[in-house]
This record gives structure tokens, C-alpha cells and sequence, in this order.
């Protein structure tokens, strides 16, 4: 279960005016979403629910809820981030409510493997919990450093799929609080320094070195399958928080320039099975890194990102993470709304 703040999200929708909205959520939080639209519209406001996949803060619907005649999008489950947004669009975080300490406690002594100064980072399910955590590990003598990061995240120590730029600071290892392995994994790749992985779900804890070595050596068997490819397909998302189109452009330079034959294509869903038609050797996805790493092999074709294309051309030598940087807002564009301070 999940906190959300019914009431916030009301009086921020009544600051708007705003009298036709559009909830978007993710799939395990279809319950609160539906919830939240019976309490909007008990306060006379008309509720439009997404039944489309959202896949994090990246993929605002705003040109959806646009066509749709509503005064604001509601982005359910995810915190603020800085897009070019078609409607004002409230970012509500959906904050779990498991404690994240007993879990901690169980694992002091996997933790005091990281060394005595450590990184602790978390999702933005259980950020609430940070300070706590904190706490309980200063009390166990523990340096616990809280990294600010850039501007793609709204809370010093959250982590995304795509940004781990809150870790890199100057710590001997990285405690990652949370659910899930692709966040720690890729804290494993992005920081190089040992990471351990607590589940205040199961309270289990894991240590990611392993995990991403593993996940290196396949990510240099695509690279490997590449390497004859002539032809490339550089596929870019239109989804607002994945759209790098000038990297995308910068990947194609480099392609053209090494003799290959390159091209663009833009998507809004990424996935193989709409690219088949299409007769090129390998593709890279300039969009989020997951799309990359979680399907490939969905894929009949080799698929890279673009640091591994580095790789492949011969300009990068050791294995990095694509990771998405945080950019700076234009004065004049659309505001998110960050609620529960979300954002900057």
C-alpha cells in the first residue's frame, strides 16, 4: 500500500481552476488512481483515468490530457521532473508505507562490509524513509553521506532507472534502500563501488557487483554480435523525458563517420517486433537505458546504447552506463507541481 495525499492533490487542482483532469499512474498503483478519482469527483471535479503503461516521471501524458479538454494532468507515483509540459501537471509521489529500518537492522553486518563511509540512496517510494535510515546508521557509527544529485531528481539521495548522479560522491561503498534490481545494479555500474541492495520488503539485502559483473558480460555479447553490423538504426523515444535528440544526432555522426550507414527513427513505445520491417544489422536506442538492457532478447538484432556503440567503434575502452543527465528548465515553458516538496 501507498500513501498518496488526496486532499493536497484537491486544494493544488482548486488553485488551478481546474474542472476537467486526467490521472495517469502506473501499474501497481491502478487502486490508488481510482481512489483518488472517487474523492476529485466527489469535490466536483471530472476525473479522466489513463489506462495506458506509464513508465515513470519521464512519460508525462500532458498532450493526452491536452486533446482530452482537461485543465491539468495528475502524474501518480513519480516525482517532479523538468519537462516541456503541455498543461499544468502536478507530480504526486506515492510515498510505501513499509518501514525500511527493521530491515537495516537485519543486515548490520553485510552493511559494515561497505566500509565505515557509505552512499545511501533510495526510490522515491521510500525517500520519507531516508532520514531514519540515516539516523539508524549513524548510530552505528556509520559516515552516512546523502549525495544532492542533478537536476533530473527531486530529493538528495533518490535515484532513477536513468540518473544515478546522487551517488557520486566521495563514499567507500553505495546502500541502495529498495525493491527491484535494475536501480542497484545500475548504481553498481555507474559509481564502481561496491553496492549492497536491502529490501525493507522481504529484508532481504544483495550484493550488486555480482549481479552487474553478469550483466556486463552480456552487454559485451551484444556488442560482440555488432561488431560486422553495416547498418544501424538509431531509434529515439518522443516520450518527453527520454527524447535526447541531440545524442541521437551525435550517435549518427559518429556512425556516418566510421563508414557506417545510419539513420534515425523516432518512437513513442520502443519495442522489436514494430522495428522488424525494417532492414538494418544492429540498432542503438538513445532513450531510456532500460529498453536496451531489459529486452534485448526480444530482440533479433543486436541493440546497443550509445556508450556501448563508443565501445564498438573503438573510442571507450572500459564498460560505462548510459545514464540521463539533468537539464536546465526554460524560463518560459509550462511548470510541473511538485507536491510533498518535490521539487526544486
Amino acid at each position: 500500500m501507498h500513501e498518496v495525499s488526496n486532499r493536497e492533490v484537491l486544494e493544488t487542482l482548486r488553485e488551478l481552476n481546474a474542472e476537467r483532469v486526467l490521472i495517469q499512474t502506473p501499474e501497481g498503483l491502478k487502486g490508488e488512481a481510482q481512489n483518488l478519482a472517487d474523492f476529485l469527483e466527489g469535490n466536483g471535479i471530472e476525473v479522466i483515468i489513463s489506462g495506458d503503461i506509464n513508465y515513470g516521471a519521464c512519460d508525462p501524458a500532458d498532450r493526452e490530457a491536452k486533446a482530452l479538454g482537461c485543465d491539468a494532468l495528475i502524474h501518480l507515483g513519480h516525482s517532479y521532473m523538468t519537462l516541456h509540459l503541455e498543461v499544468p501537471t502536478i507530480f504526486v509521489p506515492a510515498f510505501a508505507k513499509v518501514e525500511v529500518v527493521p530491515a537495516l537492522e537485519k543486515n548490520i553486518d553485510k552493511i559494515r562490509k561497505l566500509g565505515r563511509r557509505i552512499a545511501l540512496v533510495t526510490t522515491a517510494q521510500h525517500i520519507h524513509r531516508l532520514k531514519g535510515a540515516r539516523e539508524f546508521l549513524e548510530k552505528h557509527g556509520f559516515e552516512v553521506i546523502i549525495g544532492k544529485g542533478d537536476s533530473r531528481v527531486s530529493w538528495p539521495g533518490q535515484v532513477l532507472g536513468c540518473n544515478f548522479s546522487s551517488a557520486k560522491v566521495k563514499a567507500e561503498g553505495v546502500l541502495f534502500v529498495g525493491a527491484g534490481y535494475f536501480h542497484p545494479i545500475g548504481l553498481a555500474l555507474a559509481t564502481g563501488k561496491p553496492t549492497l541492495a536491502v529490501n525493507p520488503y522481504s529484508g532481504d539485502a544483495i550484493w550488486m557487483d555480482g549481479e552487474a559483473e553478469r550483466l556486463i558480460r552480456k552487454r559485451w555479447a551484444q556488442i560482440a554480435k555488432a561488431m560486422d553490423a553495416q547498418s544501424f538504426g538509431v531509434v529515439i523515444s518522443t516520450k518527453k523525458g527520454q527524447l535526447r535528440l541531440a545524442e541521437a544526432k551525435r550517435v549518427v555522426k559518429l556512425l556516418r563517420e566510421h563508414g557506417k550507414y545510419a539513420r534515425l527513427i523516432a518512437m513513442n513505445h520502443i519495442s522489436y517486433p514494430a522495428l522488424e520491417g525494417f532492414d538494418f544489422d544492429a540498432y542503438v536506442v538513445v532513450a531510456c537505458p532500460r529498453v536496451p538492457m531489459d529486452d534485448y532478447e526480444n530482440w533479433r538484432k543486436p541493440v546497443l546504447t550509445p556508450t556501448e556503440l563508443e565501445i564498438l567503434l573503438g573510442l571507450r575502452g572500459d564498460y560505462a552506463f548510459d545514464e540521463i543527465v539533468g537539464v536546465e528548465r526554460d524560463k518560459d515553458e509550462p511548470l510541473g507541481i511538485a507536491l510533498h516538496g518535490g521539487g526544486r
